[in-house]
């Protein structure tokens, strides 16, 4: 948890933000609760809501607040313990202590939003709310508003006055975001260390996620460990480690702040690249590197993906893959066949930050307009970039057969992409390398103090037994 006065500035904002749109009313903000795993007692691992994380701090299940945007008043709403959590748990803080340390004066017990929430419909005003991701959440909210659906009462102006100030990072966020790059550098120097021939993957992430645990909230989504490259999110890690295979490792830490990192980095699993590994290589790593150089306040990312498809594309082209006019490949989206996903997404408390929210919203500027092609339309951060946006860097090539194949059955590229040659790939699997991002007032900085070993000589040194 932060200083009180980052909760209390960023809810006074918030507020001011919904008043200089013209709304009024009041706003439900509602934390998660406990999910059962099996049954009731047993739950899953405990994780709260991202946007009630940022403005109110606490990080407890059953959790509620109304935060009047005519008044300013806010109300917390939870219960204190009873006798039969405390022989359980433990003497716990009461909820009006905590809700004094992030800056809230008043607070009731939960039954009591039901009723503010009624009152407030009753009386004429509107309640703005924003899409739960939970399911729990969804009934709660339906249950306080008296509706069958709640997804078409969503409030726009809330959601994207959230969206606005979450998109900035502040300086406490950084620092947070940085330490948790710091986490995420131990946990993938500890994968790449433990990569050996005949094991299994899961002993690698094994070793892996406990450095999440071990000094952090654990893992900001499911660890990627494969040598099938090729399929983009493979979570199956059953896998003995062959010789000459491509290892791509995409995985990040969940701070105890609860913020995130995301790295990946791609290993030969015998310690050096073939030089057919390596030229590949080479050419998603110079993707990488000018993703990077081009991150600046006023580019937009979709100019940046643009730009290192057609860098790939000039490297494809230079090993025969691909042939024709770069600039017309580009537009056609010929780099789909071999980066079917975006060049990055934004980072924050959640690893792809408030997409929950509305993907759109968050990623894309009022005036751009998601494109449909294979890779572009999978594009989640396009917006123009500004100072405190934190973003990832992930370009990628992956030989996809079913792909190539349906491409080349359909006649999608015809006339650019060499299907012959392709064929010789079929069992190569794939690269992506991962860094995260902040764009500065000049420019930009990969987050964390030290950056994974990245360069292909430098890859192979860090390998060496």
């Amino acid at each position: 948890m932060f200083a009180k006065d980052v909760y209390v500035n960023r809810r006074r904002t918030l507020l001011g933000k919904m008043r200089g749109a013209g709304e009024s009313g009041v706003i439900l903000l509602v934390g998660n609760a406990e999910a059962p795993a099996q049954y009731k007692d047993n739950c899953y691992k405990w994780r709260q809501d991202s946007t009630w994380l940022y403005y109110m701090g606490l990080d407890d299940p059953m959790y509620a607040a109304i935060l009047d945007i005519d008044s300013g008043e806010e109300t917390i709403y939870a219960d204190d313990v009873e006798i039969g959590d405390i022989i359980w748990m433990g003497p716990q803080p009461t909820v009006a202590s905590k809700a004094a340390l992030v800056g809230v004066a008043n607070s009731a017990p939960y039954a009591q939003v039901d009723k503010a929430v009624k009152a407030a419909i009753k009386a004429g005003r509107k309640v703005h709310y924003i899409a739960p991701s939970r399911y729990f959440n969804k009934l709660r909210l339906m249950e306080m508003l008296g509706r069958a659906r709640i997804d078409l009462g969503v409030s726009e102006p809330l959601t994207k006055a959230i969206i606005s100030m979450r998109l900035i990072k502040e300086p406490v966020e950084i620092a947070a975001i940085d330490a948790a790059c710091d986490l995420g550098f131990e946990m993938h120097s500890v994968a790449r260390d433990s990569i050996r021939l005949g094991i299994v993957e899961q002993d690698i992430v094994g070793r892996m996620e406990g450095v999440a645990l071990a000094k952090g909230w654990g893992v900001s989504f499911p660890t990627i460990l494969t040598q099938h490259g090729e399929t983009l999110h493979n979570h199956i890690h059953d896998k003995v480690i062959e010789p000459g295979k491509l290892m791509v490792i995409d995985a990040g830490v969940e701070s105890n702040e609860h913020y995130a990192s995301d790295f990946t980095r791609t290993y030969p699993t015998s310690g050096k690249f073939t030089p057919k590994q390596r030229e590949v290589y080479q050419i998603v790593c110079d993707c990488n590197e000018l993703a990077f150089s081009l991150v600046k306040p006023g580019i937009t990312y979709r100019e940046v993906h643009l730009a290192t498809a057609r860098k790939m594309l000039e490297g494809l082209s230079a090993l025969g893959l691909v042939y024709g006019d770069l600039d017309e490949m580009v537009a056609l989206g010929i780099a789909g066949l071999f980066q079917p996903h975006g060049l990055g997404h934004n980072m924050g408390l959640d690893v792809h930050d408030m997409e929950d929210l509305n993907e759109n919203w968050v990623g894309y500027d009022p005036d751009q307009t998601r494109a449909k092609q294979l890779g572009l339309g999978s594009l989640r951060m396009a917006r123009r970039l500004q100072p405190g946006h934190v973003i990832t860097d992930e370009p990628g090539i992956y030989f996809i057969p079913a792909l190539i194949e349906q491409w080349k059955r359909e006649g999608t590229g015809k006339g650019f992409v060499n299907f012959d040659k392709l064929e010789s790939y079929y069992d190569f699997g794939g690269i992506r390398l991962e860094d995260d991002v902040l764009v500065t007032e000049d420019g930009a900085r990969r987050l964390g103090a030290q950056r994974l070993p990245i360069f292909p000589d430098d890859v192979e040194n860090a390998m060496v037994r």
